[in-house]
């Protein structure tokens, strides 16, 4: 997924300091509640979006909704009030967490199936995947039933293309040719 510059230089400044602080992994947590919280909640998104809301009001949102966040996350909302940026904060969290994951030398591997995966299919994917890489991975599953069946897999700037879709697709521009 990628984000907006200036998303990904706030969450440079914000790890720095959390590291500062040691607490980059309690700030983790808050980034991964935010990210999960503004996906779920698209009248959270376009409130914060929203530039006819005053500033303040937008504030007082985000520290009654994530009233459990550390102090380092609680500035980030006020740094955000000072500079008018609060329609930024997905792409903070969002940005966060991956240069989180890359100081921990953890790789996302993202699998897009037509049905979600059960445990069983996940574990094996799983373990395919770090025979792969010598990295840490985690497995983020997304359903899209376009490529009809098979999977799509992409391990940072790899991808591995085994959807009916693309074959479909493989086939016509061979007739066509």
């Amino acid at each position: 997924m990628s984000v907006s510059r200036a998303g990904l230089r706030y969450a440079k400044a914000i790890l720095a300091i959390a590291l500062d602080k040691n607490e980059a992994d309690a700030v983790a947590v808050d980034m991964q509640s935010i990210a999960d919280t503004l996906h779920a909640n698209a009248e959270l998104s376009n409130f914060l979006t929203n530039p006819v809301l005053p500033g303040a009001n937008k504030l007082s949102a985000l520290e009654a909704i994530f009233s459990n966040t550390s102090a380092t996350t609680k500035n980030v909302f006020r740094l955000l009030l000072e500079n008018k940026r609060f329609a930024i904060l997905g792409d903070i969290a969002t940005a966060y967490l991956q240069l989180n994951d890359q100081r921990n030398g953890i790789e996302t591997a993202v699998v897009t199936t037509a049905q979600p995966l059960d445990a069983a299919l996940e574990t094996a994917v799983l373990n395919s995947v770090k025979a792969l890489t010598s990295s840490k991975v985690t497995l983020k599953n997304i359903v899209d039933p376009s490529i009809i069946g098979g999977f799509i897999l992409r391990i940072g700037d790899k991808q591995f293309n085994a959807s009916v879709a693309q074959r479909i697709q493989n086939l016509k521009r061979e007739l066509s040719n």
